[in-house]
């Protein structure tokens, strides 16, 4: 059994006092450090992903520009490429990480499986260079980003378990709808207690 760690958008602007910050969101970036500090040797590859947004146009209507902001399909401004909003939390160490995911280039893109690294590879690519067959993902934000890479991972032929002490929401009802579709459609959820426990491997 081979398992990755999928790290979802722990960024300055999706934290507390970001443009689209989540409450809880600072907490997720210690609690992924602390989990990363203790058992880095659960995971055969660690992948974390950013929304990296064009600067120079509305990323295929992701931004609201001219009219406010829906909050379902359009956004304000946030996660722009170069910018503080769009860098990894600082709580959140990055020197566990193996793969930086970039999404969003001038297209909206919710799912960390939708971006690319440095040299072109898919997360699923990652995923099957690794023989990975067992994906855990925490991050931010659980109703949006979290839920659609949970349910790609699951799509891609991979058990995926939710670390629900590692996620943060938007909004309680939208975050437990989330991960009640995860659960529906497979996904085991629990906390980050497990890992590194026997039942780990159940």
């Amino acid at each position: 059994m081979t398992r990755a760690l999928i790290i979802v958008d722990v960024q300055n602007d999706f934290t507390e006092g970001g443009a689209l910050g989540v409450d809880g969101g600072a907490a997720v970036a210690e609690g992924v450090t602390r989990l990363l500090a203790e058992h880095r040797d659960a995971y055969d590859v660690v992948i974390a992903s950013r929304d990296w947004h064009d600067a120079d146009n509305d990323n295929g209507g992701h931004f609201a520009v001219g009219a406010d902001p829906d909050f379902v399909e359009t956004w304000p401004e946030h996660c722009v490429a170069g910018t503080d909003g769009a860098e990894y939390h600082p709580a959140l160490d990055t020197a566990h990480i193996d793969a930086h995911i970039r999404k969003g280039q001038g297209k909206p893109a919710y799912s960390a499986f939708e971006g690319i690294d440095e040299t072109d590879r898919t997360v699923s690519q990652i995923l099957d260079e690794h023989g990975v067959t067992e994906v855990d993902v925490v991050g931010i934000a659980t109703d949006y980003c979290v839920r659609a890479t949970g349910l790609d991972a699951i799509e891609h032929g991979r058990h995926v378990r939710v670390l629900t002490d590692l996620v943060a929401g938007v909004a309680p009802e939208s975050s437990e709808r989330a991960l009640a579709e995860l659960a529906h459609a497979g996904a085991a959820l629990t906390e980050s207690s497990a890992v590194g426990t026997a039942a780990a491997g159940d």
